[in-house]
């Protein structure tokens, strides 16, 4: 069945397949075809499709209530349970969540937050960043192409290169926030070297810019640790999350200590709201997938082995570099032209790849956290093949 022509798209050239159902690392058209997801529905997915425990708390939670007000008003279990689970994972300074929908919207409340906080307005982000598509989100993105046909955005912002310690002295005393992704993702999984991040978070302390790290990517286990920036041993003073988060269910969240969040209740009260942040169907979705992660589960111990066996795999005179972290690759090829086909391959192959927005010449893979070494090397069995196409 083809998109509805009442249903808006966003490429002239969608993946099309139409999907019956999924479970785990697979999912299922209409005609019966598995197909082995190697993207986690961009970074979703991450304990796979329809964990168990997961579809258990959102079948417990309908049984109780949906949507009663706005975010904040009313005390819910499902929310304050969320937030003492996130705050006994992460360090003692991000002590204290508010739940948004989406990445975008973590991401321009966590803006909101840096400029309340410091009194300044000018932002630092990096160049070929990925923050989202809502408007203070693209603005602090470093993708130009996709940015040129909606300005003007806003003002006050620089970007700096990622990974370059000679490019910090762009942060100053008028720098209320430095955004970053302690993994730059779609750039094409660009690691940062050992040092950079902690002189980016010494440059902060020393000008009084807050530390904004986009980990709705990189957050929920995918590079190995539950969050990225436990490669790096440096803290943030704002995380924002998403994507992965939810177990599958739409939600954000950004994060920062209890007393700079209470700059949003007053001067002027209701510095940030927001009608359906903290669904309680999301939240206990969320915090399923988060005992999934922690506690039930072994699979956070595995994605770096998992990561190593997919990039020793992966050796071909077609394959530029693989470049890895935990479970989250970007194969580099010669062309966005050889990137289109092996995508369109693969998906005759039975597996689901995808293309980067900022890196065209590299195809993502992130699949489950729960993907087999047995299904990586067929995966990756099926990929060489495809590249001796080419």
């Amino acid at each position: 069945m083809a998109f509805s022509p009442h249903l808006a798209q966003t490429s002239p050239f969608p993946l099309g397949i139409e999907i019956a159902r999924a479970d785990g690392c697979y999912i299922f058209d209409t005609d019966g075809k598995r197909y082995l997801d190697l993207i986690s529905g961009i970074a979703v997915t991450n304990i796979g499709h329809r964990h168990p425990h997961v579809i258990e708390r959102i079948k417990a939670q309908l049984d109780l209530y949906q949507h009663v007000i706005p975010f904040g008003e009313f005390s819910q279990a499902p929310q304050n349970k969320l937030a003492d689970k996130l705050a006994s994972l992460l360090p003692d300074q991000l002590n204290c969540s508010y739940f948004v929908n989406s990445g975008t919207e973590a991401n321009e409340a966590a803006l909101k937050l840096a400029k309340r906080a410091t009194g300044r307005y000018e932002i630092v982000s990096m160049k070929k960043s990925y923050h989202g598509a809502t408007h203070g989100s693209l603005s602090v993105s470093g993708n130009e192409i996709k940015k040129q046909q909606f300005r003007p955005f806003l003002p006050g912002t620089t970007f700096i290169d990622f990974n370059d310690i000679s490019q910090l002295d762009r942060i100053n005393e008028k720098t209320a926030a430095v955004i970053v992704e302690p993994i730059q993702g779609d750039a094409g999984v660009r690691i940062p070297d050992a040092n950079y991040l902690a002189a980016l978070r010494s440059k902060c302390d020393a000008t009084g810019a807050l530390l904004i790290f986009d980990e709705i990517q990189t957050g929920m286990g995918r590079t190995g640790k539950l969050f990225a920036f436990e490669h790096y041993n440096v803290i943030p003073d704002i995380i924002t999350i998403a994507k992965a988060f939810g177990g599958g269910m739409p939600i954000g969240a950004f994060i920062s200590s209890k007393e700079r969040m209470d700059l949003l209740t007053h001067d002027p009260i209701l510095g940030h709201i927001t009608t359906f942040g903290g669904h309680p169907v999301c939240c206990a979705a969320a915090l399923a997938n988060l005992e999934v992660l922690t506690e039930r589960e072994t699979w956070l111990s595995e994605v770096d082995s998992k990561g190593t066996l997919f990039k020793e795999l992966l050796q071909h005179n077609q394959i530029k570099e693989v470049r890895q972290i935990g479970l989250m690759m970007a194969v580099e090829l010669n062309s966005p032209d050889e990137v289109d086909k092996v995508i369109a391959r693969l998906l005759e192959e039975g597996i689901i790849g995808f293309y980067f927005l900022s890196t065209r010449n590299a195809f993502r893979l992130a699949p489950p956290l729960c993907i087999s070494n047995e299904e990586i090397e067929w995966a990756s069995s099926k990929i060489l093949k495809v590249m001796e196409e080419l």
